[in-house]
């Protein structure tokens, strides 16, 4: 990743208990800096690497974007799908109106379920499973 680009995973929600060891099934990636292609082809691995680790309700965090290069979008978008087909889904948050065209302009706004707030984000992921559950 170049300087400017950081990335940071934070659980944050619905911990899944296990007699062993307890995995995390919500987390939050916080993404920050000038985001390249190849910063988000290392973004889409990771999340292949979560998914593994048991993690099914991702929340990206883009607040701290300030650019992200539209080339790497569709490696992000192919990665949420393989994410999805594992039985986990990906939601971004806090995408600045810049950012947010940028996904527009690279064909993925229909690719993900974009929020204002992270919490919103992480609220949505508890409101699908009431609602399935009613």
């Amino acid at each position: 990743m170049s300087e400017l680009a950081t990335v940071e995973v934070v659980k944050n929600a619905g911990i899944s208990s296990s007699a062993r060891m307890a995995r995390p099934r919500g987390m939050t990636m916080v993404i920050e800096g000038e985001i390249g292609a190849d910063e988000l082809a290392d973004i889409g691995e990771m999340l292949l690497s979560l998914s593994f680790d048991g993690v099914t309700d991702l929340v990206i965090d883009l607040r701290g974007v300030s650019h992200l290069d539209y080339r790497g979008i569709p490696s992000l978008v192919r990665r949420a799908e393989v994410f999805r087909e594992l039985g986990g889904d990906v939601k971004l948050a806090g995408l600045s109106p810049y950012l947010f065209t940028i996904f527009q302009a690279a064909g993925a706004n229909d690719s993900f379920d974009f929020f204002a707030e992270v919490s919103d984000a992480q609220r949505s992921f508890h409101d699908a499973v009431m609602v399935q559950g009613h």
